[in-house]
């Protein structure tokens, strides 16, 4: 690949929303796990907005079973929106899910083998180009956003670009975890070479703190690597393993994001977005703050 492609703009990004969401059973029996709400937003409008920012401009969504919600939750509601005008209501409120007709595609992933397997279900529609990844689990909150941050960094130094953030040395086990290399000159202290990668490494064995946190720029060769990856950690295609066989063949850099993230996998990380949210809110902050207050002074 020429120096010319590895710097591309990037213009489609990859969600895998096919998962089950069995840790937030019963709610998610029938409502995708990705359409809880954090607030008054669900959770796949967060990483939506994020991608519309930072210039994505299709987005596919790799579904399974009883995912169509989803979609529909991005597509024109004729019969609500139009109670809404006969009321006097704004249709404001509605701006963020209307997706322009053609930049939605959506492919089944049939079997659940694992994210490195949703991410190659969409190697026809992602084709020649660089493309970004989503893991709407991971609620990433900062101006401007997770991804806004990695398109400016992959513009400068193009090849693949990952996020990851700094966590304790305790947790690295629960995540993948880059081997760190040195830093560009000239592009600021949150851009690191990567090394190498490791999917959940024991504490002692971790080469550094800094994990992934769920997004990604990576160049169209990981879906040939995919195609031949065998099974890695949990018995699942692991991305990370196939990403860790392209270091070295073509640039690879991490960029530490600046903002909050919120793990939205775990009902306790879920819990934890919607009150921080909520403080932020101008219309409700106070309001839940002296809420938040008077039940913890109660308990």
């Amino acid at each position: 690949m020429s120096p010319q492609d590895q710097h591309k703009p990037v213009r489609k990004a990859v969600f895998p929303v096919a998962g089950l969401g069995t840790r937030f059973l019963p709610a998610t029996k029938a409502i995708p796990k990705e359409l809880l709400p954090i607030v008054d937003r669900p959770l796949i409008q967060y990483a939506v907005d994020e991608a519309l920012e930072a210039g994505i401009e299709e987005l596919i969504f790799v579904t399974g079973r009883g995912k169509v919600a989803i979609v529909e939750h991005f597509d024109t509601a004729y019969e609500l929106e139009a109670t809404m005008v006969e009321r006097g209501k704004s249709l404001d409120v509605l701006e963020s899910t209307r997706i322009k007709p053609g930049n939605l595609v959506t492919v089944r992933q049939q079997v659940p083998l694992g994210l490195g397997h949703a991410i190659w279900c969409a190697r026809a529609i992602v084709g020649d180009e660089p493309f970004a990844i989503f893991l709407p689990d991971e609620l990433m909150i900062g101006t401007p956003g997770c991804m806004k941050q990695m398109v400016d960094a992959h513009a400068k130094v193009g090849g693949n670009v990952i996020s990851v953030l700094e966590v304790p040395r305790e947790e690295v086990s629960s995540y993948g975890v880059i081997a760190p290399g040195g830093k560009p000159e000239g592009y600021g202290g949150t851009l690191t070479e990567v090394k190498g990668l490791v999917e959940k490494p024991k504490i002692e064995e971790a080469p550094s703190n800094l994990i992934l946190s769920g997004r990604y720029i990576l160049q169209p060769d990981v879906m040939r690597t995919l195609e031949s990856q065998g099974e890695g950690t949990g018995g699942e295609i692991q991305l990370t393993d196939a990403m860790a066989r392209m270091i070295g063949s073509q640039p690879f850099h991490a960029v530490t994001f600046d903002g909050r993230r919120f793990d939205c996998g775990s009902k306790l990380g879920l819990v934890e977005a919607t009150l921080a949210l909520a403080l932020d809110r101008e219309d409700i902050g106070a309001e839940v703050r002296a809420m938040a207050k008077k039940l913890l002074e109660q308990s």
